[in-house]
């Protein structure tokens, strides 16, 4: 397989999970040394997601301020072309700087929400996303197949919510297959994981360290919609499990997530 697949694992916030009851307390030399790396990954994804947020700002506001300046000088000689263009323009620029606005809202949300952990199935999970998909693809034949998953010690909306990105991710990008299919499972590769894999458009693995950063995209807008958000989503909720998230996948191959969760056995 091309690439490394190291580049794909993300290091970042390692929210402290609840151990279930009747788990011994950590002593504090070890809390400290675990909040340190955790205050250190915080400042590291703000730096990352700062940059990424003040590129991706400024390709609608360039786009709006040139349909307006275009619209200015129409004023005073005959349009040539429509205005009605300009102002189509100039309002997929503002819906686009909305869409973005509500990513950030979307990660802050993750970051401050209180969780509530319990024993959950993923089955559960998993069906609930699928009958979503297939209800929202209607027209779409998806082949699925969804092998047996643990029952994990994990907040149920949140894991829900993960499982949504990465699945609806795997819709979209095998949607130019005449055949798609998507497959979810439970393995151990030297450590027991999750996966999703698909058989749709797949990536470079030279740039998979993108993947699960706020607003990266390796294709371009006009091939897939969206704006890079859900699996910068589905990487904080596995993260604040005690997780760490990667991908691996080839051009043309289809692409498959792993990810593992503190205490899945």
């Amino acid at each position: 397989m091309a690439g490394n697949t190291e580049s794909a694992q993300e290091q970042g916030d390692k929210t402290t999970v609840p151990e279930p009851s009747g788990c011994g307390d950590s002593n504090l030399e070890r809390r400290l040394a675990q909040r340190s790396e955790e205050l250190a990954a915080v400042r590291r994804e703000l730096d990352a997601f700062t940059y990424s947020v003040a590129h991706d700002f400024r390709a609608p506001l360039r786009l709006i301020h040139a349909h307006v300046q275009m619209l200015r000088e129409q004023l005073d000689a005959a349009a040539e072309r429509d205005p009605q263009i300009h102002l189509d323009q100039i309002q997929r620029g503002a819906q686009q700087m909305s869409t973005l606005i509500d990513g950030i809202l979307t990660l802050s949300r993750l970051n401050q929400l209180e969780m509530k952990f319990g024993c959950v199935p993923l089955n559960e999970l998993v069906i609930e996303t699928v009958s979503r998909l297939k209800a929202e693809n209607s027209a779409r034949t998806i082949e699925w197949r969804i092998d047996p998953l643990p029952t994990v010690w994990c907040d149920r909306d949140l894991m829900l919510q993960a499982f949504s990105a990465l699945l609806g991710n795997a819709v979209k990008y095998s949607a130019s297959r005449v055949r798609p299919r998507i497959e979810v499972g439970a393995a151990h590769d030297g450590e027991r994981h999750i996966f999703v894999r698909d058989n749709g458009v797949g990536f470079d693995m030279r740039y998979a360290g993108k993947l699960f950063g706020a607003f990266q995209r390796l294709h371009r807008q006009d091939e897939f919609e969206g704006v890079g958000i859900g699996l910068a989503v589905a990487r904080r909720i596995v993260e604040r499990h005690g997780g760490r998230i990667w991908a691996e996948g080839n051009i043309g191959e289809g692409a498959v997530f792993r990810f593992t969760l503190a205490g899945l056995e």
